[in-house]
């Protein structure tokens, strides 16, 4: 089983919040493999560094590298188109968030997150499986 997973999923999990034991038992599950688009990451690094400074923010991310989190940069012409017109069709969505839901359906996979305020539009529109954490 293929997941991808938001910042607020990597997050929830790092730092041991409501949710985080979700994301836990799939980072742990040997069946499962976990993707993180580079935008999302990029959301984990400044939140980190923002509150805690860039060592915890470097901390942070080798953590995820070290539990088995695969980076991935895709942003190749189709791939951003596919987020420009999901942007333009759903509005209310991050690029950040855009950029996880495109690589889960590239992946064919489920995307974990906990933003129901941005993400109850892309479930409902059936963009992608979302697996909300909370």
């Amino acid at each position: 089983m293929i997941y991808v997973l938001d910042s607020s999923a990597m997050i929830a999990y790092l730092n041991k919040e409501s949710g985080g034991e979700i994301v836990r038992g799939i980072i742990q599950d040997p069946g499962a493999t976990c993707l993180a688009h580079a935008l999302n990451l990029c959301e984990v690094y400044y939140d980190a560094h923002r509150q805690s400074g860039e060592a915890m923010a470097e901390s942070m991310l080798a953590e995820l590298a070290a539990d088995g989190v695969i980076e991935r940069s895709d942003l190749d012409s189709d791939f951003w188109r596919n987020v420009g017109q999901m942007k333009s069709r759903l509005r209310r969505i991050s690029l950040a968030d855009a950029c996880g839901v495109a690589l889960t359906q590239r992946a064919a996979g489920h995307f974990v997150t906990s933003d129901h305020h941005e993400l109850d539009r892309v479930a409902s529109a059936g963009a992608c499986s979302i697996l909300f954490i909370r």
